[in-house]
């Protein structure tokens, strides 16, 4: 009796663990793609060029990463977008953050 059950628990352990395991790797990613958005709209606010902002964005985000930089108004809208997880059988989620800034006038 107590093998069987055990047949049925152990990989319904093993495929809770994975969905754990996959929540939080989307979690972290989630908040490098907010601290990447952060970073690069605040260099794009001091005035550097728009390579230099999409190298400390892609420092900062998750391998993968997908990065836009926009003019809105009178500020700059950073956006940066992750596709995550997707361990075989586990799911995977499109993951994205955005940071507007107002661009900082020359002194």
């Amino acid at each position: 009796m107590v093998t069987a059950e055990l047949a049925v628990a152990i990989p319904s352990v093993v495929l809770l663990l994975g969905f754990c395991l996959v929540a939080v790797n989307a979690a972290v990613d989630q908040i490098r793609c907010v601290d990447a958005a952060r970073v690069a709209a605040r260099a794009a606010a001091r005035g550097d060029d728009s390579g230099r902002v999409r190298a400390l964005a892609a420092e900062t985000a998750p391998t993968g990463a997908r990065v836009q930089v926009s003019g809105v108004g009178g500020g700059v809208r950073v956006v940066v977008s992750v596709h995550t997880g997707g361990w075989g059988l586990l799911p995977g989620w499109e993951l994205s953050a955005s940071a507007v800034t107002p661009v900082e006038s020359p002194s």
